[in-house]
């Protein structure tokens, strides 16, 4: 008979939460590409995303912040040598998390996953498929 006998898997009161991070596969991706042109598409989807997460549902950004966040990284887009398709979906979605609103919000990013597919894994285009529902929902 073991020493302890069996251990719950049930926190202590005092302890935090987990923290979920949204876009995990899409981030793993993104860190086992190859330095180059693959890596910054991936990076440059992995913030348009999580700004566009960050735009729906009750833990949402004010629209000031958003549209603070939006033009710091339309500038960042500017720094990294994208496809021109690539580069316009991106900036197409980093302008509608500004207002925020949900068709056009989940339109532009089905049209990010669309074109930055041949550089997805299953799991990440998983991801922004179902972020894509969540925000049409």
């Amino acid at each position: 008979m073991p020493r302890f006998g069996t251990v719950t898997d049930a926190l202590p009161p005092f302890a935090l939460a987990e923290p979920v991070f949204p876009l995990r596969a899409l981030a793993i991706a993104t860190s086992r590409a190859p330095l180059g042109g693959v890596r910054e598409v991936l990076m440059a989807t992995l913030v348009a995303a999580r700004l566009s997460a960050a735009a729906h549902g009750p833990a949402a950004l004010p629209p000031a912040l958003r549209a603070e966040r939006a033009t710091a990284a339309r500038h960042w887009l500017g720094a990294l040598t994208l496809p021109a398709g690539v580069r316009a979906a991106l900036t197409q979605l980093l302008d509608a998390s500004v207002p925020g609103e949900p068709a056009v919000l989940a339109a532009a990013l089905r049209n990010v996953t669309e074109v930055t597919a041949a550089h997805l894994d299953r799991k990440a285009r998983s991801e922004l498929d179902r972020l894509a529902r969540t925000i049409a929902s």
